[in-house]
């Protein structure tokens, strides 16, 4: 697959009264002002040499601060981008606690900025609108893998 960009990522969820999932807001100016569909998935690059699921997890704590747990990753394969970028995703259940975001930076035009400006915890239909509509299939097949091993959404 020489020449695809690939890029992996997480999808934490919780199981309350109803399942949540966690989803990100991209920093920087591009974003700024957009929110319906412009939302993420917290994901990176994967390095030359570098297995997808340490990729997922490094890119998850350079960008949050959050140390993701090791065990109880749901592979929830892959989708490609209108950029032909091919991510691949995982799910794991978890709770992170949003007031201990503490956000990676990047520059641009030797300006700092966050390369997440916010996360929250949002329902699955909510996580539909608000999502790049390409990502949407990760929290589709999350559902699914829930109704399958017979975890009830409340």
């Amino acid at each position: 697959m020489s020449g695809t960009v690939r890029s992996a990522g997480l999808l934490p969820y919780r199981m309350g009264e109803k399942l949540e999932v966690l989803i990100a807001h991209p920093g920087g100016p591009y974003f700024a002002r957009r929110d319906k569909g412009a939302w993420s998935l917290v994901k990176g690059l994967v390095e030359p040499g570098e297995e997808e699921r340490a990729a997922a997890a490094r890119e998850f704590e350079e960008e949050t601060g959050w140390t993701v747990p090791p065990s109880s990753w749901v592979a929830l394969g892959e989708t490609t981008l209108k950029s032909r970028k091919v991510v691949i995703a995982w799910a794991v259940e978890t709770d992170f606690d949003l007031d201990r975001f503490e956000p990676g930076t990047f520059a641009l035009h030797g300006r700092e900025y966050p390369e997440i400006d916010r996360v929250e915890w949002v329902s699955p239909q909510d996580a539909r609108l608000r999502l790049n509509p390409a990502l949407v299939v990760f929290v589709e097949r999350l559902e699914e893998h829930l109704r399958l091993n017979g975890v009830e959404d409340g």
